[in-house]
């Protein structure tokens, strides 16, 4: 079991610490004391299979002893760190675009899936999931510069309320997760994010939220062409898209940017399954996890049925491979820092 004595963090810094600290005296004076460094989880064998992965690694004198320059964790986003219904934030985001611009573009009453968000078909624009945010981000900001772009992200993610939380985007994240994130980073792991929609549209929010640098972000981008505007040398966004967040993708976009495997994983569906097998598969001690929604009270409760990313093999492969699942309703004392 991890010490007390080996994690004795502060609570200061940017939204995410900010976040942490909203969750309750018990819980704020643990983790400031370093008694408890997820004490958002109740006790069980999901958040002691984290702790003795942590202590397991870290342990100079042991034999799991890891590396600093090999402590690598790599995360889903929706559905692993912050929520995906009802329908992931990256889409929502989309959908205003396409309803702001749709007087410039006529064509797209007649055009999929700009004509389902239009005529207000939330289902159609759902189902086609990742294919939809990717046609929609690039066709409404193609030739932008990336600047531009950052600056449209900012805007609309200072303003836009979750549905469900009425709460900015940023702050509508799992607040067990983020105690993962500072536990891994105080024991100077590196974490990165891998992502199926966009990196651009989480880069310009990721730190704030996660605390995790926009550099450190991997998955489907727009493709970019460099060229000199009145004088000026940039680099602008095309129609077009690389899709490196998914599936197979997923270890393959790790693999390129961080030319290292991870030693953990973090998912929730079956799109995580790759990035799971390769992370866990190599030799020395490794570390699976997959976040199930069970709790429709706090959150939602689905996974097989769920069009967007179902969680299905996972599940059920999960036992044999050694992957720690867990169970959002009976593992977490705490889903949202602000529902205290």
């Amino acid at each position: 079991m991890i010490q007390a004595r080996r994690l004795r963090p502060t609570v200061s810094g940017g939204s995410a610490e900010k976040l942490l600290a909203r969750s309750g005296s018990r819980c704020l004076s643990s983790r400031v004391n370093g008694d408890d460094p997820l004490c958002s989880w109740n006790e069980g064998s999901a958040k002691q299979a984290i702790l003795d992965f942590v202590a397991g690694v870290t342990d100079e004198g042991g034999s799991e002893f890891v590396p600093v320059d090999e402590r690598i964790a790599v995360f889903d986003d929706d559905g692993t760190l912050r929520p995906e219904q009802p329908v992931p934030a990256q889409l929502a985001f989309a959908r205003d675009r396409v309803r702001e611009l749709a007087p410039s573009h006529p064509e797209w009453t007649r055009q999929q899936p700009f004509k389902s968000v239009l005529e207000g078909d939330r289902t159609a624009t759902a189902a086609d999931g990742e294919r939809a945010i990717a046609e929609m981000v690039a066709a409404t900001h193609a030739g932008n510069t990336r600047e531009e772009f950052a600056s449209i992200v900012e805007r609309w993610i200072g303003s836009a309320l979750h549905p469900r939380f009425e709460r900015p985007y940023p702050e509508v994240v799992y607040q067990p997760m983020l105690e993962v994130l500072r536990l891994l980073r105080a024991h100077r792991f590196r974490i990165f994010m891998v992502c199926g929609g966009g990196v651009d549209f989480v880069r310009p929010w990721v730190e704030r939220a996660y605390g995790i640098p926009p550099e450190q972000v991997i998955g489907s981008r727009a493709r970019l062409r460099y060229e000199v505007r009145s004088g000026k040398p940039i680099v602008t966004r095309l129609p077009e898209v690389d899709r490196e967040g998914d599936r197979a993708g997923r270890p393959a976009g790790v693999a390129q940017a961080i030319g290292r495997r991870p030693i953990a994983a973090f998912g929730n569906s079956d799109r995580d399954v790759e990035m799971l097998e390769w992370a866990t598969a190599a030799r020395g001690r490794r570390l699976g996890v997959i976040v199930h929604h069970t709790d429709a009270a706090r959150e939602w409760a689905y996974d097989r049925d769920f069009s967007f990313s179902p969680l299905a093999r996972a599940l059920d492969e999960a036992p044999a491979r050694g992957w720690t699942v867990v169970d959002m309703q009976r593992d977490w004392s705490v889903v949202f820092g602000f529902q205290h």
